[in-house]
């Protein structure tokens, strides 16, 4: 199975990360939380913090050395779809791993099997639809990066419309949507923190929410369950 362990946590208040972090209610209350491809669990640590129950998801092996204490483990190969979960969670979060799966609608019908009827599917998506990735192909350019639009593990490329129909496919209906800018830190880390590339990151969030389809990097959707199709 791939998964998104290359990645780490993306602090800024533009990244996709954040907006993950701030769709969950700030106080947990003890509800359960199913992180889906979960890598080193920095987001599950968050979750956990925040009172939350949480499960992570991971390949065999692909925990690291530092996976939170505070999180539950479960190790499974996603393409052969979900182990064994005790009960049901009020939140089931897919932070860039639905783009790295062959068959990701199969997962999330069985994502909606384990969903509380109130419960909510929370997950950030790139888009391929973005500028930046049509500006490469009109260029008859298609790179094949470690990370971003383009990774090399990513094995489906959607546009807005095309993740909304898989969704629709797994049994969600979107339910709020919001968009992501470019991290331009990522691209220039010596500057990350300069007021240039925050202006920039500033920028380009804010044309993705005035023109999602174009310019926005990743959507983060919160989804509710509908009758599965």
């Amino acid at each position: 199975m791939v998964t998104s362990e290359g990645y780490a946590f993306k602090p800024s208040p533009y990244s996709s990360h954040s907006l993950l972090v701030e769709a969950l209610p700030a106080e947990g209350l003890g509800r359960r939380v199913l992180d889906v491809g979960c890598a080193s669990g920095y987001l599950s640590a968050i979750f956990a913090g925040r009172g939350y129950q949480v499960t992570g998801l991971g390949r065999p092996g692909g925990w690291g050395r530092h996976f939170p204490e505070s999180v539950e483990r479960v190790e499974a190969d996603l393409e052969q779809g979900l182990p064994a979960l005790d009960g049901a969670f009020a939140y089931v979060v897919c932070a860039d791993i639905l783009e790295h799966l062959r068959e990701p609608a199969h997962l999330l019908r069985q994502l909606w099997t384990v969903l509380e009827p109130e419960g909510r599917l929370v997950a950030s998506l790139p888009n391929s639809g973005n500028l930046y990735f049509r500006l490469n192909i009109l260029l008859g350019r298609f790179p094949q990066d470690d990370k971003g639009l383009f990774d090399r593990t990513h094995l489906h490329f959607y546009t807005w419309k095309g993740w909304r129909d898989l969704l629709a496919q797994g049994g969600f209906q979107v339910e709020s949507v919001r968009s992501t800018g470019i991290p331009v830190g990522l691209a220039w880390p010596r500057w990350e923190s300069s007021l240039v590339v925050r202006g920039l990151e500033a920028l380009s969030y804010g044309l993705a929410r005035i023109w999602r389809k174009l310019f926005a990097y990743q959507f983060v959707v919160v989804c509710r369950p509908e009758a599965l199709p």
